[in-house]
């Protein structure tokens, strides 16, 4: 990806450790927010990273008997990664159906139509998993 003003785009990374507790998910998009401001992201990238970090957030503290969640954006060249570290056992996270009076459960549907790829893996030390996904950084890359 080329900026606009013909520059290359910014490389980085953000990691940061939230407590579980309910506003962790609105702490994270803010986070994520200021500093997707900070490297000039696309507008829509930055939307569609703030959706995913908080779903995210919000079924490792939801599913798991986590204490905190550990969150990591990335700038991987064209693409942005989002992943969130529980350190509780859990379920594995997968899409599920939601029904049509069904208040939750859409999140990793959601999830899975902005990223261009998503995946589970195990936390590299102790109990608990990373969910991860790599969005694009412009429309175009879909």
């Amino acid at each position: 990806m080329v900026r606009q003003n013909g520059s290359a785009p910014p490389s980085g990374c953000l990691r940061f450790r939230l407590p579980a507790v309910p506003t962790s998910a609105a702490e994270a998009r803010r986070l994520t927010r200021q500093q997707l401001a900070e490297w000039r992201t696309p507008s829509d990238a930055n939307d569609s990273a703030q959706l995913v970090i908080s779903e995210l957030v919000t079924n490792a503290l939801r599913h798991t008997d986590s204490d905190s969640v550990g969150c990591e954006v990335r700038l991987l060249g064209s693409l942005l990664r989002v992943a969130v570290a529980s350190e509780g056992a859990g379920p594995r996270s997968a899409p599920k159906n939601a029904g049509e009076e069904d208040e939750g459960g859409r999140g990793l549907l959601l999830v899975c139509s902005l990223a261009q790829v998503w995946g589970v893996r195990p936390q590299d030390a102790g109990a608990g998993h990373v969910v991860w996904a790599d969005l694009p950084l412009s429309g175009s890359d879909r």
